[in-house]
């Protein structure tokens, strides 16, 4: 149905904020016998262009990086202490294992107070990623031989399909530059305007990457990629889960930076109608994506919207997604991209 070994390599990959390097590798690997041109800006986005029939431009985003942490200090028995690179509910950092990208990469295990040791005041305290501290194992003469301050860390962990599921770290926003690859490969014919893929950097911590790319394209319209929160589990509501997984790719109708062209939704509902492409609409009530950057960062703006994942227990290194959802956005994207020169976009 889909590519698990390619989607596999993606997200158990290391990527933090401003440091997608081996990503981009990937990417460029799997993209170069399918696009026309391929440039890298100053900031590492990725731009690979598709020409079409006329010079309208389609930028599309999906960010490469995940979140991660940044090395602040090593204590004089090696014990390493770090700043978080992205968005994390620190409850989730217990008991992980995490790599230190150095010299060398070194494994290393999230660490805190025993719970045998803590008082009845400690054990009802919400934690904070300052409770935590990354234990390698090593002295601090033999650590600081391998890793040193600013040094990026990332978590580990391997993909694993649970039934019609494939769950892993980094899903988010791996499963969208896995998409994007996808959608390019299976684009044959011409397409109506220039396609600029743009695979992003930054994105966990600010839209960066976008922005910057946004201003250099000026794209005529645009879509945003990323996952979207499935809370489809117990303790919530039909009216709180925003999508949920195996109900199809979601069409974006706002998030908290962005309020989707109604244009583009209506036009994004039609081709999924007409193609037969299983959707669900999304409301994301906090949380922003590259799609903000693709449609304001530009003299005039775009006319933009987004295909968004369906992703359970996002910012965790157990990240879920429907494979048939998956398949799904690709499908929903390429049919998107090939017809916007059907639609009447007059307001």
């Amino acid at each position: 149905m889909i590519n698990t070994k390619l989607l596999a390599n993606l997200c158990e990959e290391a990527g933090a904020p401003g440091y997608e390097s081996r990503i981009r590798k990937i990417v460029l690997k799997e993209i170069k016998p399918y696009v026309d041109e391929i440039n890298i800006d100053n900031m590492g986005n990725v731009v690979a262009i598709k020409k079409g029939k006329e010079r309208k431009k389609v930028m599309i985003g999906a960010h490469m990086d995940e979140i991660g942490f940044i090395v602040t200090h090593i204590d004089e028995k090696g014990f390493v202490y770090f700043h978080t690179l992205g968005g994390f509910d620190p409850k989730t950092l217990t008991a992980q294992r995490v790599v230190i990208h150095g010299k060398k990469d070194v494994i290393g295990v999230m660490g805190s107070k025993p719970i045998h040791l803590m008082s009845a005041a400690d054990r009802k305290k919400v934690p904070t990623t300052k409770d935590y501290f990354i234990d390698t194992g090593l002295d601090k003469k033999a650590l600081e031989k391998l890793i040193g301050i600013g040094d990026t860390i990332t978590r580990e962990r391997k993909m694993i399909e649970m039934g019609d599921c494939l769950n892993c770290k980094s899903l988010d926003n791996r499963v969208s530059v896995f998409i994007l690859i996808e959608m390019l490969k299976k684009i044959t014919k011409t397409p109506p305007y220039d396609i600029y893929a743009v695979f992003t950097v930054q994105e966990e911590i600010g839209i960066r990457g976008a922005n910057v790319s946004s201003m250099q394209i000026n794209p005529d319209f645009g879509f945003g990629l990323d996952t979207t929160i499935a809370w489809d589990t117990p303790g919530s509501t039909k009216q709180e889960q925003v999508s949920a997984l195996g109900e199809g790719a979601c069409i974006k109708v706002m998030d908290s930076s962005t309020v989707c062209d109604y244009r583009m939704v209506a036009y994004m509902k039609e081709v999924a109608k007409k193609n037969k492409i299983k959707t669900q609409l999304e409301i994301l009530p906090a949380g922003g994506t590259d799609t903000s950057g693709i449609q304001r960062m530009n003299p005039g703006g775009s006319i933009a919207g987004a295909v968004s994942i369906p992703t359970r227990h996002i910012h965790q290194v157990i990240e879920m997604v429907n494979k048939n959802d998956v398949k799904n956005s690709i499908d929903l994207l390429k049919a998107c991209v090939e017809n916007l020169d059907s639609y009447d976009w007059s307001f």
